[in-house]
């Protein structure tokens, strides 16, 4: 095995800078239904980009597009070094990114309510893709804020899961996620995501 080349395909987050504003690339993706962008990834030989169909909006309606921040976190009933990192975290969001979670499987806890979403509106933050808990939904709602997600549980986060990693590749049921990638989510079609490199203007 080469390892180094898969080395490379993993770990590598390649810059990309588009000849358009980020703005009216995500504008002209939130009209696009995911089924045909996923058809014409297919034609590009990309036939690994659809996230699982268990991740869900928490509104039909709901339609989102923006640039990955991934975040990784595993169950741990510690609390040291948590709310510090979290606070880290936060203050490198940006405009015009999408959070994507990946909790590493089902561990009762919800990872995005609504101080996460407060927190990140208020950074430009387009929505967020959950893989795992959510809570407070009504406040999101009424925030406005676009949320796909696995499960609800009133559970909170402290004491049952810390964030291992953010801005690292994540792996949702086999979809690899980078930060930075594009990302496209529609209520009424399959999430998608793939990499910025492959698209060019």
């Amino acid at each position: 095995m080469d390892t180094g080349r898969l080395q490379r395909l993993r770990d590598t987050i390649e810059p990309v800078e588009f000849s358009r504003p980020e703005e009216e690339i995500i504008r002209r993706y939130e009209k696009l239904y995911t089924g045909a962008v996923n058809d014409v990834l297919r034609e590009m030989c990309l036939v690994n980009h659809a996230l699982p169909p268990e991740i869900v909006p928490l509104r039909d309606e709901m339609v989102l597009a923006g640039f990955a921040f991934t975040i990784r976190s595993a169950a741990d009933p510690t609390l040291v070094g948590e709310l510090e990192l979290r606070v880290k975290m936060l203050d490198e969001l940006r405009p015009n990114m999408v959070c994507v979670w990946n909790a590493n499987g089902h561990d009762n806890a919800s990872h995005w309510g609504g101080v996460m979403t407060r927190a990140s509106r208020k950074r430009g933050v387009r929505g967020a893709i959950i893989d795992g808990g959510i809570r407070d939904t009504k406040d999101i709602l009424e925030q406005g804020f676009p949320i796909w997600y696995r499960y609800r549980t009133s559970n909170g986060a402290l004491s049952r899961c810390k964030i291992t990693h953010y801005q690292a590749p994540v792996a949702i049921e086999g979809v690899i996620v980078k930060p930075g990638d594009l990302i496209l989510f529609s209520g009424f079609g399959a999430g998608l995501t793939w990499c910025t490199t492959f698209m060019r203007w």
